[in-house]
């Protein structure tokens, strides 16, 4: 059985979809002769907590911890909603930013390159050396962001020869919000250098999306493969208790860039206009809600139709959104933001939901969408066209007869993922 080290820095108790993707991955890689060994950080900082996904790790599987000296629990002394949005990397263009969070941005842009966990790097190869050669591990996996992991791994290469190969389930450089961080021309030539070795350096690379594969290629002559994340339950059957109400739900954060005003503006004339839409309507947001987005809605008399709640458990999420009617799903209407193909679209598609997406233009995951039939994608400016849609689920609705089409869905499957994964490490 071929044994590989894994570095990643989220892992349970971590909440949130970064911390999914190699949990799974380690849930299924023996099937197909292939044994992880695990590393994480002791002492991480965590801006969301899932403790039920610790169920999910193998108990036979070795985890490996070693602290870390970690700057966001230090600045989390000044303000834990600043701190935890900035290591997020969640702020937007449009939303307000504190005086706080600007000078935080600033330093983290430009005394922590790539990242605030660079500390980690040093340690963490002195560190491994040993394990390495205990384990007889000859193969590395990093993932990132955070972007310092993959600096682990390019040092172990150089230094001991190991097979590397190099997970980005986010860009680097062209990441949305690198523009947010204040960088100076010396911060962004020290980015642009670091990303170049570590796609020149990697034995292979794997990416979450086809458009960053596509920028890939563009500046690495090592092989690149797309390796989507996906889905770990069953498919919902038709015997999943629906809702009563005519409910939509969106799963996850919705911060100022993630706005559709003229989805809002087709749900408040269709209430106007409908009073049987009216009676039926509700729309459900699990996650974090910006104030702007909160004040869209409201403006557009939605608020007594909405339900919020904040971050749930990954079950919770799992059952909200069998149960709701249309599945929402939204992302940020950027160029940046075309290669964003979330961790919940392949959820949303084994939900057996109908999915209403929005986003640019040339998204990936209207691709994919398209593939499975698993949801209608409509650009920002579209509101006619929404109200049309909206119009047509809910006679579908009324007549009991909304459901998804969605097909081709098994390749999606985590344990089928995960064995294209073990066929690239072989053959690596």
């Amino acid at each position: 059985m071929k044994k590989v080290l894994i570095i990643t820095y989220y892992w349970p108790p971590a909440g949130g979809p970064g911390v999914q993707r190699w949990l799974k991955f380690v849930k299924y890689l023996q099937e197909f002769d292939v044994e992880p060994v695990v590393y994480v950080p002791e002492n991480p900082t965590y801006p969301l907590i899932d403790k039920s996904l610790k169920t999910e790790i193998p108990q036979n599987i070795k985890v490996l911890k070693y602290k870390i000296f970690e700057p966001y629990a230090v600045a989390g002394i000044f303000s834990k909603k600043d701190t935890q949005t900035i290591s997020s990397g969640i702020i937007s263009k449009e939303e307000k930013q504190s005086f706080l969070q600007k000078m935080m941005l600033y330093i983290r842009g430009n005394f922590f390159i790539p990242d605030a966990r660079k500390f980690w790097i040093k340690p963490s190869v002195k560190f491994l050396k040993e394990i390495l050669a205990e384990e007889k591990i000859d193969t590395v996996i990093t993932t990132g962001p955070p972007h310092s992991l993959h600096l682990i791994g390019l040092q172990l290469k150089n230094e001991f020869g190991v097979k590397w190969m190099a997970d980005f389930r986010d860009p680097w450089t062209n990441i949305g919000y690198h523009d947010k961080l204040k960088l100076t021309a010396k911060s962004q030539k020290k980015h642009l250098k670091l990303e170049n070795e570590v796609l020149k350096g990697a034995n292979h690379i794997i990416t979450t999306s086809f458009t960053t594969k596509k920028e890939f290629e563009v500046k690495t002559s090592q092989p690149v493969s797309v390796i989507t994340n996906g889905f770990d339950t069953e498919v919902a059957t038709e015997n999943v208790r629906l809702d009563k109400k005519f409910t939509f739900a969106h799963i996850g954060s919705l911060l100022s860039g993630r706005n559709p005003k003229n989805l809002w503006k087709a749900f408040g004339e269709l209430i106007k206009e409908n009073q049987d839409f009216q009676q039926d309507f509700e729309l459900k947001l699990v996650g974090a809600v910006s104030e702007e987005v909160l004040d869209s809605i409201k403006a557009e008399g939605l608020e007594i139709y909405l339900q919020i709640k904040k971050y749930v458990p990954h079950s919770e999420a799992i059952e909200i959104q069998r149960r709701s009617q249309v599945l929402l799903l939204i992302e940020i209407d950027s160029e940046e933001t075309k290669g964003i193909i979330a961790g919940k679209v392949f959820e949303y598609i084994a939900s057996k939901r109908p999915i209403l997406a929005m986003g640019p233009m040339e998204w990936d995951v209207r691709r994919i969408l398209e593939e499975t039939s698993g949801g209608s994608f409509f650009g920002y400016s579209e509101k006619e066209n929404l109200k049309i849609y909206l119009l047509q689920l809910y006679s579908e609705y009324k007549h009991g007869r909304l459901k998804s089409i969605s097909r081709n869905i098994d390749h999606y499957h985590r344990r089928n993922i995960t064995a294209q994964l073990a066929m690239l490490l072989k053959k690596m």
